[in-house]
């Protein structure tokens, strides 16, 4: 089964981004707004009980984080993936750290770089006409973060909650 860990922004950050991703990201209706702390990775049904245990103990000594976006950006060339920079706090990439030092048996594929994502799998001419757009109208949210959700992947594609985790920095 596929497995990942995400915080979920605000219902106000949601729908400013469901605004775009309506129209802009396929996942659409796959999964909520989200910004992801733990990419895809296997688990069976025993594997993930361990792996929840783990996260449960990071969380337990994480402090909520703020939460703020920045702007807009895109993974372009690489991707034609359009975002809300989220800005890279102590707190977040300590967060992450931890988290990804639980044993998945997987390997990040790419570097850490926080985001909440509005549009994807667009074709050049696509991104070359939308981002200069999404550019001007900005994303400005600060939020406190107190809880992070492992989710898991249906066989329809689209993502659901496994198990929440407050984040109470005991």
């Amino acid at each position: 089964m596929k497995f990942g860990i995400v915080a979920f922004p605000s219902k106000a950050v949601q729908d400013f981004a469901n605004s775009y991703r309506k129209r802009y990201d396929p996942h659409y209706a796959l999964i909520t707004p989200h910004m992801t702390l733990k990419g895809v990775f296997q688990a069976d049904d025993e594997e993930i009980k361990s792996i929840a245990l783990k996260v449960e103990k990071v969380a337990s000594a994480q402090k909520p984080f703020q939460l703020k976006t920045t702007g807009i950006s895109s993974f372009a060339p690489v991707t034609n993936a359009i975002y809300f920079k989220v800005d890279p706090s102590d707190e977040l990439v300590s967060l992450h750290k931890n988290l990804a030092d639980v044993d998945y048996q997987d390997s990040e594929q790419y570097a850490f770089v926080p985001h909440i994502t509005i549009a994807q799998k667009l074709t050049s001419s696509e991104h070359d006409d939308i981002y200069p757009q999404l550019k001007m109208i900005g994303a400005s949210f600060e939020e406190t973060i107190d809880r992070i959700h492992l989710l898991y992947q249906l066989d329809d594609g689209s993502w659901t909650v496994h198990e929440t985790f407050r984040l109470t920095g005991e």
